[in-house]
């Protein structure tokens, strides 16, 4: 008979995640993450296998959570949903050091393929969502009526990624205040 889980996999994954983010995932090893997550190195290696099979589900594990950031949004408007979604999609990452590793694991999903395909896939739902929620701001009057939302989805992904670098190079503030800064400047003419 098996053993019950002692802790869910969702748990094992945000804090292989966490750590690879704080670490970089060079230095992530089964005994680093059993000792973030609390349980035995070959515990990890019988429910992963290889260090890359391990980041690879703690890399869509993120990509899951980072896709729901707009659905996370408590804000009422559509207008709000983008901002507030969009720092909620930032908001673990606390300082420079923390955004450099969190390159490093980009670095993986840009040379990857396996790992790509998951960061696409969570890049094209949060397009999405964005352009969804544009869609409602522009029906309910948020926006000017001319605004082509794909466009302007578009355009507010690249302010997202390069916020997060801005703020990396500049480290005024928050990420989270540096994102909503970035993301409402980008919004401001679009305004109705």
């Amino acid at each position: 008979m098996a053993r019950p889980r002692t802790i869910s996999d969702e748990a094992v994954l945000d804090a292989v995640l966490a750590l690879a983010n704080r670490v970089g995932p060079a230095r992530v090893t089964f005994a680093s993450a059993a000792t973030e997550t609390g349980l035995s190195a070959a515990t990890l290696v019988q429910r992963f296998g290889t260090k890359r099979a391990m980041l690879l589900a703690a890399d869509k594990r993120g990509v899951d959570v980072w896709a729901s950031a707009l659905d996370r949004s408590k804000a009422t408007s559509p207008l709000g949903r983008v901002i507030e979604g969009l720092v909620l999609a930032v908001d673990s990452i606390a300082t420079p050091e923390h955004m450099a590793n969190s390159l490093a694991m980009l670095q993986l999903d840009l040379t990857d393929s396996d790992f790509h395909a998951e960061t696409l896939r969570g890049a094209r739902a949060v397009r999405a969502h964005v352009e969804q929620a544009l869609g409602a701001a522009l029906d309910v009057g948020e926006l000017r009526a001319a605004v082509e939302v794909a466009s302007l989805a578009k355009v507010l992904e690249t302010a997202y990624y390069g916020a997060m670098i801005g703020w990396a190079i500049h480290r005024e503030g928050t990420l989270a205040n540096w994102m909503r800064e970035q993301i409402e400047a980008v919004l401001t003419p679009y305004r109705a």
